[in-house]
């Protein structure tokens, strides 16, 4: 397939189009994720004047090559599972790496931005742009260090992700950070230089957001993968103890994931008030999230979270978690736009979930502010700064 190759112009600036690859091994809307629905909710915007390829791996029929709304999606190989045993696989990342080396070597890009997990292919892009001299830009989600040891549980293996996490943040002409806690790490713990990184978070669909009629609602609300650190087993012995003086509160939980099983089996005895819903498309999401009173997320580990921020635009106060690791906490003001807990306790979160539930009136003020604050978060806005950050890095390296 011929593509028109785009140019800069000699004065400096950029010319209005530019040919850009972005590198994940998982594509939205095939995968259901933040970083994949991030990679492509910019590139469809950036199609009105630029050639915008991803790469990933081929979770559809057909041709390996497809064209969706402007965007050139190229299936790089046969999909693999993503996560084995409730961990990210590390043999999918070596072996999405290996295939999407070749593909992008057959290109010509101005800027190829890849994404930090799983780092493997971050590899393969950066020798794909030192060949064909083409500036790689990474966004970083979230920087794990010393969170590797209690996720591999092995130190000599922790020490390895420690050391592939270090030498990827080396590669990129630019870095972008989605939140104020990864930039921090990035600085603190990699000793990445501040004028190196831009930090640009996620952002969020009002007009689709706007356009959602509510469905049935819940109480209470939880949106996300169903694995550890997301800690849904506190929320739902906080549903527990709300129980006590609401009896007929309800909560609904969206996600599916490892920890399914062991989740419905503690909330046996809360078959009127805890409702698994499995996976939703994002409208269906977005409808719950109208049409429910409160957003609790207890995630310990978050690069973004985009849910909670979806759940402030659509209108909902949002309880979540102060802690080292959840970037999400950034955007949540305690008492403005929701609460903010200091310890992962189901009894505080519960006491400020019975707080909002009994207080219409606070509730209301909450969800107002909330919706108020979500406001700056739009993809547009996200998109300007992206390109701005995409032309000083081709102007610096011209």
């Amino acid at each position: 397939m011929q593509y028109k190759e785009s140019t800069l112009t000699n004065n400096n600036v950029l010319s209005s189009e530019m040919k850009i690859a972005y590198v994940y091994d998982v594509i939205y809307p095939y995968v259901i994720g933040g970083v994949q629905k991030r990679v492509w909710e910019i590139a469809k915007r950036l199609t009105k004047k630029n050639e915008v390829h991803i790469y990933g791996m081929k979770h559809w029929d057909g041709e390996a090559i497809r064209v969706r709304n402007g965007v050139y999606l190229h299936g790089v190989c046969e999909p693999k599972e993503v996560y084995v045993d409730g961990r990210r696989s590390i043999g999918e990342a070596i072996y999405f790496a290996s295939k999407v080396l070749l593909p992008l070597l057959k290109e010509n890009f101005d800027i190829i931005e890849c994404q930090n997990m799983p780092y493997f292919p971050c590899f393969s892009a950066s020798f794909s742009g030192f060949i064909k001299k083409t500036p790689l830009v990474i966004t970083w989600y979230e920087v794990w260090d010393d969170y590797w040891n209690d996720y591999l549980g092995n130190k000599i293996f922790a020490f390895m992700a420690k050391s592939i996490e270090r030498w990827t943040s080396k590669l990129p002409a630019h870095t972008i950070s989605t939140s104020k806690t990864t930039t921090d790490k990035l600085t603190r713990i990699l000793g990445v230089s501040h004028t190196k990184i831009s930090t640009i978070p996620l952002g969020i669909d009002f007009e689709e957001i706007g356009g959602q009629h509510g469905c049935e609602g819940f109480d209470i609300l939880f949106v996300g993968r169903l694995i550890k650190d997301k800690n849904v087993a506190v929320l739902i012995d906080a549903v527990d103890l709300v129980r006590r003086i609401f009896p007929t509160v309800t909560c609904g939980i969206i996600g599916d994931g490892p920890e399914k099983k062991s989740l419905r089996k503690i909330s046996a005895n809360l078959s009127k008030n805890v409702f698994f819903l499995g996976s939703r498309c994002h409208r269906e999401t977005i409808s719950y999230m109208k049409s429910s009173k409160i957003f609790v997320f207890p995630s310990t580990r978050e690069g973004f979270g985009l849910a909670p921020l979806e759940a402030m635009a659509s209108g909902l106060p949002v309880i979540g978690i102060e802690h080292a690791n959840n970037a999400s906490k950034d955007y949540i003001i305690h008492g403005l736009n929701g609460y903010k807990a200091k310890n992962l306790s189901a009894k505080v979160i519960g006491r400020y979930m019975m707080k909002l539930l009994s207080d219409i009136e606070l509730r209301n003020e909450l969800s107002r502010n909330a919706l108020e604050f979500s406001k700056s978060f739009g993809w547009e806005n996200i998109v300007d700064s992206t390109i701005k950050v995409y032309e000083a890095v081709l102007n610096t390296n011209r």
